[in-house]
């Protein structure tokens, strides 16, 4: 039976191989292809051999008219249903969207393919020009009368009609496009990187020595700094100016101001990203101007605007906001206004998120670089607003951070110019963030404390909160005066409002040994635990105590040294922020949702734990 289809493939290649008349080239066309859909064995070789062989007549014939290009479509359409194009018709159909964007294939043949690409590609990396096509197949319905109405249906008919959608490729392929796509706008300055300045020269005033010859059609123009005298003269440097231009990108940079000497970057670079890395303060952006040709603008304009859609489904947002992280954009785009103002809606829809795998993809996921939050917060290269957008990723980030102290730190040393003007406009979660620096004791300057307090003052909202804290600060001070009892253990049943209750009635500066065991506090009660500073053994055995209460813990309780979580509901979550509380020497896990991963994590990092209770755990 393959032999018999295999002969009449062979026939209808050595027919088209030679065509005289193409109307009986394409009456032959239809027949190959009624015969690939009729035989009885349908395997990929029946099915892809016609479109091999039409692939590679119009390939060999590149005179034909637009209607015999449509004629040829439409005969082969029928095979497109179940099988990719091949890489050659993949560059055939490009050819017809970019010359015939409105033509009717695009709509009736094309979307089925394209659909079908988006829905069962496992790799654009193997099939670039699955990927072309699909670009070039989007910017023809762009193209079209209702431009970005017929691109949104499209996007809605992708993703379905529930609140889920059924096919996991289709977002990853669908932001593959995007990339690609906006990478192609910046791609003849992107080529002359050698010859431009970086992100980070841009953003530092391009003060950095530059001794590059420019290569035509793109020309660098500025003088060489005088070496030896560059770094005793860096504040005084004079303005320069930046051309590059070419046909479709023309790019200046003007300083208009001295540059800055550049902060010391925090040592340790080769460890592991925090807070601190991930805060790091980004220097102001000089005025910078970008323009594409007609062409590119309409491109960006078309994927920028795919992508906000995209950031539009609650389902889509998690593993859109992981794609876009480290961030995969040239840097020419990151420097490009149009872009980057456009952009602002995804990282808002990110900002706004309340689940963390969503927001926390807007800090930087290695030391030493930029993430969305630098890039959009006040003196960021992206940033266009007052510091809104910054206000909403921070309000948001506090939200989630058990390293609170941490984060507050950072935001102290890169941010805190930002953070006392919008207090001082008025807005509450900056408001807060001030309450907490005074409440951690995050600031040492007598000063810059008493700029924070008149700040606080300033408003009715801030003045509110701050007396707000000089009343927790007096009890405070009272629950952590010297005397009461050294052990404390509350009845059972006893709940988040009986501990602070208690705890609030006299002073407990002494107290050693805490036991809550078979009561219903929650991990909210772990606010009021991190104030006793003589806390040394806390059991916590058979509550609701979570991950949450456990990372608060983690941070300020580092001298306890018992530790009692059995049949709580923690996890790994939790469970691996115990490695920096180095005074334990016993802790106990039982019928915890403890890993054997997590646990030998902990081993490694609790050089003083000497009893650790993990049965009923995986890692018993």
């Amino acid at each position: 039976m393959a032999s018999v289809a295999q002969k009449k493939i062979y026939k209808y290649k050595k027919v088209l191989s030679n065509p005289s008349r193409w109307e009986v080239v394409l009456k032959e066309i239809r027949t190959l292809v009624d015969m690939a859909l009729t035989s009885p064995l349908q395997d990929d070789s029946i099915n892809q051999a016609p479109l091999e062989i039409v692939s590679k007549l119009l390939s060999e014939n590149t005179n034909l008219t637009a209607q015999e290009h449509e004629n040829i479509i439409v005969a082969i359409a029928p095979l497109l249903e179940n099988n990719h194009p091949p890489p050659d018709l993949c560059e055939f159909f490009c050819k017809h969207c970019r010359e015939r964007p409105r033509s009717m294939v695009v709509i009736e043949v094309f979307t089925p393919v394209v659909q079908r690409i988006l829905k069962h590609n496992m790799d654009f990396g193997k099939c670039p020009r699955l990927r072309l096509f699909t670009q070039e197949y989007i910017l023809a319905l762009n193209e079209l009368n209702a431009g970005m109405e017929v691109v949104k249906k499209f996007i809605q008919s992708m993703h379905g009609p529930t609140g889920h959608c059924p096919h996991p490729r289709v977002l990853p392929n669908l932001v593959a496009v995007c990339l690609a796509a906006i990478y192609s706008c910046y791609e003849e300055f992107i080529n002359s990187r050698d010859n431009s300045p970086s992100l980070k020269e841009i953003r530092n005033g391009c003060q950095q020595p530059c001794d590059r010859k420019p290569t035509l059609p793109l020309r660098l123009l500025h003088p060489s700094p005088d070496l030896v005298s560059q770094e005793a003269t860096l504040s005084e440097a004079r303005l320069k100016s930046v051309v590059v231009a070419s046909s479709e990108i023309h790019v200046e940079v003007e300083r208009t101001s001295t540059a800055k000497p550049a902060l010391t970057a925090s040592a340790g670079n080769d460890s592991e990203p925090n807070l601190i890395d991930c805060l790091m303060v980004s220097p102001a952006c000089s005025t910078m101007s970008i323009e594409l040709g007609p062409q590119a603008d309409r491109t960006l304009g078309c994927y920028v605007e795919i992508l906000k859609l995209l950031s539009d489904y609650d389902d889509w947002r998690p593993s859109l906001a992981s794609l876009l992280q480290p961030i995969p954009f040239p840097k020419e785009a990151l420097a490009h206004e149009k872009f980057t103002k456009e952009l602002k809606y995804v990282i808002q829809r990110f900002a706004e998120d309340p689940r963390q795998e969503v927001h926390s993809c807007l800090l930087s996921v290695r030391a030493g670089k930029d993430g969305w939050f630098q890039l959009y917060s006040p003196g960021g290269v992206a940033c266009d607003d007052d510091g809104e957008l910054f206000a909403s990723m921070v309000h948001i980030l506090m939200g989630s951070c058990y390293k609170t102290k941490k984060f507050l730190l950072s935001l102290a040393e890169n941010k805190l110019g930002p953070c006392m003007l919008l207090a001082l406009r008025g807005n509450q979660t900056m408001v807060e963030i001030l309450c907490l620096m005074l409440e951690y004791n995050i600031i040492d300057n007598n000063d810059t404390q008493l700029q924070i307090i008149s700040t606080l003052e300033s408003t009715d909202v801030g003045k509110r909160m701050y007396e707000q804290l000089c009343d927790r600060q007096r009890e405070l001070k009272e629950l952590q005066r010297k005397g009461g009892p050294t052990r404390l253990t509350l009845p059972s049943k006893s709940t988040d409002a009986d501990l602070a209750r208690l705890l609030s009635s006299g002073s407990f500066g002494n107290l050693e040994n805490l036991s809550l065991a078979f009561t219903n506090v929650t991990s909210a009660c772990a606010e009021h635990l991190i104030k006793l500073p003589s806390l040394k053994q806390l059991n916590l055995w058979s509550t609701q105590f979570g991950d949450a209460g456990l990372r608060l813990l983690s941070e300020h309780l580092t001298m306890l040294q018992v530790l009692n979580l059995c049949e709580t509901p923690v996890t790994d979550a939790g469970l691996l922020a115990l490695s920096s509380m180095k005074s334990l020497c016993s802790l106990n896990m039982n019928s915890t949702k403890l890993s054997a991963d997590t646990y030998e994590d902990l081993k490694a990092k609790l050089p003083n734990l000497k009893e650790v209770d993990v049965r009923y755990t995986e890692a018993w």
